[in-house]
């Protein structure tokens, strides 16, 4: 199946399921750009940071064994259906843009009743039953009688930003997309270096309810918050 790029955005949960039927290309402006395929387990215990894989012991990781691992590790992961992802240390213009945003959401949000919050903070979404422990850039959480006496977090952020880098692209643009889609989140911010635009999508009912990308010299504005807005150029530089 072959399908544009825009409507790959628009329909992601979609064609999710449909890959477990046919391999689907994506192309942009008339040419092939990528293709969704099917994830075939491979019952491996694996900790990612990029291309590098880790494996021990021929199997899966559980929730149990990640907070242990977690637990007994100065080093910062990730878990998502069953793999466990080493966070390696952010670049400089990561930092920068996260930043800049943090700055800009400290600002808007101040005085108001939701909190934005900077990584490392720990958010376990649900995806089928199974808990998922993921650190976003930034995050937005207006559920603040979730927060537990150890000032651990139970709850379901509104919006969630990540900022691409060359080890977590891949992961950042369909692996968290659909656990935030389907986790509860309601909008997601993906702010691309590389490309230089920020595209933000709005869920409802676990499924892209809309998405829009901003490029330099326009402004990106939240679709769960209005008034929330940021300018490209500032927070890309």
């Amino acid at each position: 199946m072959i399908i544009t790029s825009t409507e790959a955005q628009k329909n992601f949960g979609k064609y999710l399921r449909l890959v477990n039927e046919e391999d689907i290309i994506i192309t942009k402006n008339g040419k092939k750009v990528a293709r969704l395929v099917k994830f075939y387990g491979n019952d491996d215990y694996t900790i990612r940071e990029g291309s590098s894989v880790y494996s021990h012991e021929g199997r899966q990781v559980t929730y149990q064994e990640f907070l242990k691992i977690a637990r007994e590790s100065e080093n910062r992961y990730e878990y998502i259906d069953g793999q466990v992802y080493l966070l390696a240390s952010p670049k400089f213009q990561h930092q920068k843009i996260v930043l800049e945003l943090s700055v800009r959401f400290s600002s808007w949000f101040k005085d108001k009743a939701c909190q934005p919050l900077t990584s490392p903070f720990d958010v376990t979404l649900y995806q089928d039953g199974q808990p998922n422990v993921v650190q976003p850039d930034l995050l937005v959480i207006c559920d603040q009688d979730k927060i537990k006496e150890d000032g651990t977090y139970i709850g379901t952020p509104a919006l969630v930003v990540e900022v691409l880098s060359e080890s977590t692209r891949s992961k950042d643009l369909v692996i968290k997309l659909d656990l935030y889609m389907r986790g509860g989140v309601e909008e997601y911010w993906i702010v691309n270096p590389f490309s230089e635009e920020i595209s933000i999508y709005r869920f409802a009912e676990k499924e892209i309810e809309k998405v829009m990308t901003f490029k330099k010299g326009e402004k990106a504005g939240s679709f769960r918050f209005p008034g929330l807005a940021v300018v490209v150029d500032e927070i890309l530089g």
